[in-house]
């Protein structure tokens, strides 16, 4: 998908549209979450009592008003029209669903298929919900970031530079408000200098120093929460599975025809993967002491997920099929669902 410096115009502070509404990814340097909300409908308010319940299935729709690019991306993978996430945006706002058709984003028959994930309406999310949303978004974060410091060291600043970017221009402003009630010291500034060093002075010693200080500034910021929290297998099993869903439908927008036609999408997919491989390690022991069978399942299903990305540069044709890469994915959901439902 191609995103086109015109649509850096204006940067919509995103109302949340379910668990994850998710910050992310798309294939360029220069994409937004522009577009103001022109439904009349009622917000709702969501507390999770079940989170394992609000994975990305049918309890999760999608705002075509106000959803960031990679989540729009799940409607691009579902349909296989590359491009779709950027024509969805560009079309805005969306008075009802329908509209997709009537302003001929996609036809029909396409929209049935995807008429049960979309909405109009703004989820606000409240308790537990919200705290998942807001470390999946860091989470999210440190993936662009893990993935573009791998491919600095490769040497490779022009395709880092836009994993980079990601953070700052798209997710910063969805979480803005959740850091703000939290007490965040601000480190929109600190990613912006990182991007704009690795722009213009890419073998400049002191990017390595900026990637630490923005790294940190994210660690901070993912402290906000309590850390009997953070150290909760059922919390952070939440985070595992939203940086997995999103990191599937990025893997599946990034193939098109058998190729990988979108190595940035392939590259924010690894980072996910990555750092969710991260946060699992922080729970592993509880996991294997308290339940045995549902870490080895996640284990080992985490450990043949990455198999799916080599290297940080995108191979030709996939290693692994989308349709396999999510059987692995809901694998690891499944097991989750176990440990999340236990008292």
């Amino acid at each position: 998908m191609l995103r086109s410096d015109a649509q850096i115009k204006r940067v919509l502070a995103v109302t949340l549209t379910g668990f994850l509404a998710l910050a992310g990814c798309s294939n360029s340097a220069a994409k937004d979450a522009s577009g103001s909300a022109a439904s009349p409908q009622a917000s709702q308010a969501v507390e999770s009592t079940d989170m394992a319940g609000m994975q990305h299935g049918s309890a999760h729709k999608i705002n075509i008003n106000n959803a960031i690019l990679s989540e729009l991306d799940k409607l691009e993978a579902k349909l296989g029209v590359l491009g779709l996430s950027n024509q969805i945006q560009a079309s805005r706002p969306y008075a009802t669903v329908e509209e997709l058709v009537s302003k001929n984003v996609i036809n029909q028959e396409q929209f049935d298929q995807i008429k049960d994930l979309v909405t109009t309406e703004d989820i606000e999310l409240t308790g537990e919900a919200k705290d998942v949303d807001y470390m999946v978004k860091l989470g999210l974060m440190k993936g662009h970031l893990m993935v573009a410091k791998e491919l600095l060291d490769l040497n490779q600043p022009k395709q880092a530079e836009p994993h980079i970017g990601h953070p700052v221009e798209e997710i910063y402003v969805d979480v803005e408000d959740q850091l703000n009630e939290r007490g965040v010291k601000e480190f929109k500034t600190t990613l912006i200098n990182f991007q704009d060093l690795v722009k213009s002075k890419p073998s400049d010693p002191e990017v390595a120093q900026t990637y630490k200080s923005s790294m940190s500034a994210v660690d901070e910021a993912i402290q906000a929460l309590p850390e009997t929290q953070r150290q909760d297998p059922k919390f952070v099993l939440q985070v595992i599975n939203g940086l997995l869903d999103t990191a599937n439908s990025e893997y599946t927008a990034a193939i098109a025809d058998g190729k990988i036609a979108a190595a940035i999408e392939y590259q924010d997919s690894r980072g996910f993967v990555l750092y969710a491989q991260q946060l699992y390690k922080l729970i592993a022991d509880p996991m294997s002491q308290n339940q045995p069978e549902a870490h080895k399942a996640i284990e080992a299903n985490l450990t043949s997920l990455i198999k799916a990305w080599p290297a940080a540069i995108a191979p030709a044709t996939p290693v692994v099929s989308a349709a396999d890469l999510t059987k692995q994915v809901k694998a690891i959901e499944t097991q989750s669902a176990k440990v999340t439902a236990t008292p």
